[in-house]
C-alpha cells in the first residue's frame, strides 16, 4: 500500500540531508518523487518505495 503523498506536501525524513535539513518539498509524484531540500534547495529524483520507507511525517499546507 502506498502513502498519500501529494505535490506541495513537506516530507520530514528519518535521516538529514548533508546540509543538515530533514524537510523536503514534493515537486512531483508518480513512480518516482522529485523532492527539493528546504535547507539548500538541492533537487533529487528518488524511487517512491525508497522514499516512503524513509518518511517520518507528512506536513500538509493549510488550505
Amino acid at each position: 500500500m502506498t502513502m498519500d503523498v501529494q505535490v506541495g506536501d513537506t516530507l520530514v525524513m528519518k535521516k538529514p540531508h548533508p546540509c543538515g535539513e530533514k524537510k523536503w518539498l514534493v515537486l512531483r509524484t508518480g513512480a518516482d518523487f522529485r523532492l527539493r531540500c528546504l535547507g539548500c534547495g538541492h533537487e533529487v529524483m528518488i524511487d517512491r518505495f525508497k522514499a516512503e520507507k524513509n518518511i517520518r511525517q507528512i506536513l500538509r499546507p493549510e488550505k
